[in-house]
């Protein structure tokens, strides 16, 4: 017996040798609203974060800034896993 024949996807397969498909336009849709509705609460921390420093109830600074994003990238990488925005 050659090598081929224990490697080869069985004749009675034929989807085994195409490419997967894209999935339906719904289940993409569902999966992007899915993904983004993930993000929401982050988001809202960062633009909550943003407005109290516009308005003075926290100071100006970059390094405070730094601090707040690391902490709330850090919260999200540990929350969603693979699902966390990365730059």
């Amino acid at each position: 017996m050659s090598l081929h024949a224990h490697t080869a996807a069985p004749a009675a397969w034929p989807w085994a040798s195409s490419p997967p498909a894209p999935p339906p336009a719904e289940v993409a849709a569902g999966l992007e609203l899915l993904n983004h509705s993930l993000h929401w609460p982050f988001d809202a921390m960062r633009s909550q974060h943003a407005r109290a420093v516009q308005v003075g109830l926290l100071a100006k600074s970059m390094l405070a800034s730094r601090d707040f994003e690391q902490a709330v990238d850090a919260l999200e990488h540990f929350t969603l896993g693979p699902f966390a925005r990365s730059v």
